[in-house]
């Protein structure tokens, strides 16, 4: 009996594997879309929890709002409200200790910059800058042929 040695590739088999890469590719698409889409799903649930926070502090605050206590309270602590037959008084400094050590150093008052333009063309106008020039700068900036 002689043996006959057969292709290790059948026709069923290369038929077979053709049809599993056919199926594979044509699943690939789908399930790159599902994918995404559950991606998409979970940040739009995100983005919804999100929205339905603010919309319960939008609700705390118009449920504060109606509240008449908390409205009178607020015309008073914000616009110095006073109801008739009230003594009410503003205390504009309200610092502790209010004495000239607490205070701030006050800043430098910035000039208008009308008033800064007209002081550099004066400056320009007389040859002065706004640093004077040492004796080596003047020495230098002469021409050599100058006397000076």
């Amino acid at each position: 009996m002689s043996r006959v040695k057969r292709p290790q590739l059948t026709g069923r088999a290369a038929v077979l594997a053709v049809v599993v890469c056919a199926i594979a590719m044509s699943l690939a698409y789908p399930v790159r879309e599902y994918i995404a889409q559950r991606r998409n799903i979970a940040q739009l649930e995100q983005e919804k929890a999100r929205e339905l926070a603010a919309i319960k502090a939008l609700e705390d605050r118009r449920r504060q709002l109606q509240d008449p206590g908390y409205i009178k309270r607020q015309a008073r602590e914000r616009l110095f409200y006073c109801e008739p037959g009230q003594k009410c008084y503003v205390v504009m400094d309200d610092r502790p200790g209010g004495g000239a050590e607490t205070a701030a150093p006050k800043k430098a008052a910035v000039p208008p910059w009308y008033q800064t333009l007209w002081e550099s063309v004066e400056a320009a106008d007389t040859g002065k800058g706004r640093r004077a020039r040492t004796g080596e700068e003047a020495g230098a900036s002469r021409s050599p042929g100058s006397a000076g």
